[in-house]
């Protein structure tokens, strides 16, 4: 059935309880939409909610260059988990007046510290990240922190399109971004697209997400 911004709005609101902490997340693979879902749903729930990305964990390029994974960024192994599980321990636990969390800058394609100010009073945290549902050390302590998780569900064309243009956008030249979302990107999807069953709920998104229409599975 068909489902709107708002009735996802309406769920993510029930979970936002004043005088308590709660955590959100919203998965699925690159390109499916993760960002804006869960930009659009904290933008509408404003000083009630705030956003936390896992792509803010990812090992940086020098890392990955010594590891010789640079061209895999974006595989499971090249992120932090143990790092993303212990702010999510953090934003959980609410016992500091404010946590500041890290943001991932695209036009970087590196990690910015301490630039997400996540205040005690703000009752839901919105995570959202490709591998919050992945059975994997590390990865599973992540899931332990995280009250409930949606996994937007899109075709695989639909999603390649998005991350084809995405590439280029961030300076890609057309050739190398169709073989960064049909190489590395993919295999990544295939990771992801294991850990559906485990979410709490599945959204399907037949075409790319708007804010306007969704579709729930």
């Amino acid at each position: 059935m068909t489902c709107s911004l708002d009735e996802l709005v309406e769920r993510a609101g029930a979970l936002a309880v004043a005088g308590s902490r709660r955590i959100l997340g919203v998965a699925g693979a690159p390109g499916a939409g993760k960002s804006t879902v869960a930009q659009a749903i904290a933008e509408a729930l404003g000083g009630q909610a705030a956003l936390v990305g896992m792509d803010a964990f990812h090992l940086a390029n020098e890392v990955l260059a010594a590891h010789g994974s640079r061209d895999r960024k974006g595989a499971p192994d090249t992120f932090d988990p143990w790092g993303y599980a212990n702010l999510l321990r953090r934003l959980k636990t609410n016992s500091e007046p404010v946590v500041y969390a890290p943001k991932f800058d695209r036009s970087l394609e590196e990690s910015i510290g301490s630039a997400v100010p996540v205040a005690r009073d703000v009752p839901l945290v919105i995570t959202e990240g490709n591998y919050l549902l992945l059975d994997a050390e590390g990865w599973r302590e992540c899931r332990e922190q995280i009250d409930e998780v949606w996994f937007l569900d899109i075709s695989d064309g639909e999603r390649q399109l998005r991350l084809v243009k995405r590439h280029e956008a961030f300076g890609k030249l057309p050739e190398e971004a169709e073989a960064w979302a049909l190489g590395s990107d993919q295999r990544n999807a295939a990771v992801v697209a294991s850990t559906r069953e485990r979410a709490d709920l599945i959204i399907d998104l037949r075409y790319a997400p708007t804010r306007e229409t969704f579709a729930q599975a």
